[in-house]
């Protein structure tokens, strides 16, 4: 059986790490699925999806790193007119940062609970917020 789910985020800040274990955990438990894995895929080019321990401090030390590789006053070429779209293309840092984080992540279910390590947490990393972010989580089981 193979269910899709979606998770509505608003973001609130220009970068941010936004914890959704709790909102991929309840899709599972809504699937029925008891045993198979669960892909948790963003849906926009400046975001991403990361795990790793939810600590603040660790949240603040990532933030830094990925100011440090992609600088907001860097030069880019992104950073332009885009007659495709008529329009300036103000975020290429959100699309570098994304890149570096990855689209997705995914977790075995096993008794029909997503099986992680006791420290980690789901985030959805924003990039060019705020904004709207939608989410999908594909369960893929029995």
């Amino acid at each position: 059986m193979v269910v899709h789910k979606k998770i509505e985020i608003l973001t609130k800040e220009y970068n941010a790490f936004v914890k959704i274990t709790e909102d991929v955990k309840h899709a599972v438990k809504e699937s029925g699925i008891c045993d198979g894995v669960a892909f948790v895929i963003t849906a926009h080019t400046t975001t991403g999806i990361a795990v790793n321990e939810g600590l603040e401090c660790l949240e603040s030390d990532i933030q830094s790193m990925m100011e440090r590789l992609v600088p907001e006053d860097g030069e880019y070429v992104h950073g332009r007119f885009l007659h495709s779209y008529g329009a300036m293309a103000g975020n290429p840092t959100g699309h570098l940062k994304a890149h570096l984080t990855g689209n997705h992540c995914v977790f075995p279910i096993i008794d029909g609970k997503v099986k992680s390590g006791s420290a980690q947490d789901i985030y959805l990393c924003e990039y060019d917020g705020p904004q709207n972010r939608e989410i999908m989580v594909t369960i893929i089981g029995e």
